[in-house]
C-alpha cells in the first residue's frame, strides 16, 4: 500500500488566512454559503472588524429579490454607515433575528450567530472561491506574499 505524500504542515500565518472550502466571498467582504440552492448570507469578518462596532442594521425583507453585487440594506455603526452588498442574485427567504436584536453579534461573530439572512439562490458569477477569497484577504489585509 502506498501512502498518500506528506505535505508540510501550514504555518500560524497561513492557517490564520485560511478560509473554509465550502465558503464563497465578495470582493467588497460579504461571504455567502450555498446548501442546496439557497445561500446563507453575512459580512467578513475583516468587513466587521473594519466597520467597527455595529450599533444598527437594516436587512432585506423576506421575499425581497436582491441583485448581485447591489446594497441590500444598511449597517450602521458608531463611526461609519454602509450597506451590506448582495453576494449573489436572488429571493430573500428569512432574514436571521439575532442580528436585529442584537446588531453587535455582527462584529462578535459574523459567521455564525451574525449572519444575515438566507437567500433563494438564482446567480452568484461574482462570488469568489475559498482560495481567491484567501489571496484578497491576504491582499486587503496588507499581507503580499
Amino acid at each position: 500500500m502506498i501512502s498518500p505524500p506528506r505535505l508540510p504542515l501550514p504555518s500560524r500565518r497561513e492557517t490564520a488566512l485560511s478560509v473554509p472550502r465550502h465558503l464563497r466571498c465578495t470582493w467588497d467582504h460579504e461571504w455567502l454559503v450555498v446548501d442546496k440552492g439557497n445561500a446563507t448570507v453575512g459580512i467578513t469578518a475583516f468587513a466587521a472588524k473594519t466597520v467597527g462596532d455595529v450599533v444598527h442594521l437594516r436587512l432585506p425583507e423576506v421575499r425581497t429579490w436582491v441583485e448581485a453585487g447591489e446594497s441590500c440594506g444598511e449597517i450602521r455603526s458608531l463611526t461609519s454607515v454602509s450597506g451590506p452588498y448582495t453576494p449573489a442574485s436572488g429571493a430573500v427567504l428569512e432574514v436571521d433575528t439575532a442580528p436585529a436584536d442584537d446588531p453587535g453579534v455582527v462584529d462578535a461573530a459574523p459567521r455564525t450567530v451574525g449572519r444575515l439572512f438566507r437567500l433563494r439562490v438564482e446567480n452568484i458569477a461574482g462570488a469568489l472561491s475559498a482560495d481567491a477569497c484567501a489571496a484578497h484577504r491576504a491582499h486587503t489585509q496588507g499581507d503580499r506574499r
